[in-house]
């Protein structure tokens, strides 16, 4: 008997939490939430990389962020860019770091890459570490590639910003539209 109760006990605790577990997800992003949730986007090539270590007694120790310099235009406006961008993860040597499944893929990020980037500020990404940092992290970062019709962002499926392939032009076109339209509903306080 006290072997049933146990069972049903058990069952009765799982069952509750199986709904709160199955609900938990990765929010999809289209490109409007995308350019509505950054600051701005930059296309451009990385043009430096660096990995440093933060030590914080109030989010543990070792943590480990990646900053990457992109050198490029604003998507929004078309004015030239030069902006760190910092996600969490990497390694400061080969036996020191951190990986994290939501950063870039190491490929992603290689110096000269092109990429568009997508970021916004962070007053405290954990560390008291205060940066610009890819909105959705690696769902922020797109690679650009040179085809037979010029530059094209590499789509990434379903639920990203960038589902598909895309010419750049479109894309900047897209982002501007989008840009234009987050600003002219930006509400600007009164000023007394």
């Amino acid at each position: 008997m006290r072997s049933t109760f146990r069972c049903l006990g058990l069952a009765l605790l799982v069952g509750a939490l199986v709904p709160a577990v199955s609900a938990a997800q990765i929010k999809p992003f289209t490109l409007d939430e995308m350019v509505r949730t950054a600051d701005q986007a930059v296309d451009g090539q990385i043009v430096a990389a660096k990995v440093f270590r933060v030590d914080a007694p109030d989010a543990g120790p070792e943590l480990f962020y990646t900053t990457i310099t992109i050198q490029g235009r604003k998507l929004g406006d078309g004015q030239p860019i030069t902006v760190d961008v910092t996600f969490r993860g990497g390694f400061v040597s080969e036996t020191e770091g951190v990986f994290n499944s939501e950063a870039p893929a190491v490929d992603d990020v290689k110096l000269g890459r092109r990429v568009v980037a997508f970021y916004r500020w962070v007053d405290d990404m954990g560390g008291g570490v205060s940066k610009n940092a890819l909105v959705a992290a690696h769902g922020g970062l797109y690679r650009v590639v040179e085809g037979p019709r010029g530059a094209a962002v590499l789509g990434r499926g379903e639920s990203y910003a960038i589902a598909t392939n895309r010419r750049i032009e479109h894309l900047e076109s897209a982002v501007r539209t989008i840009a234009a339209t987050k600003a002219a509903t930006k509400i600007v306080p009164e000023k007394k």
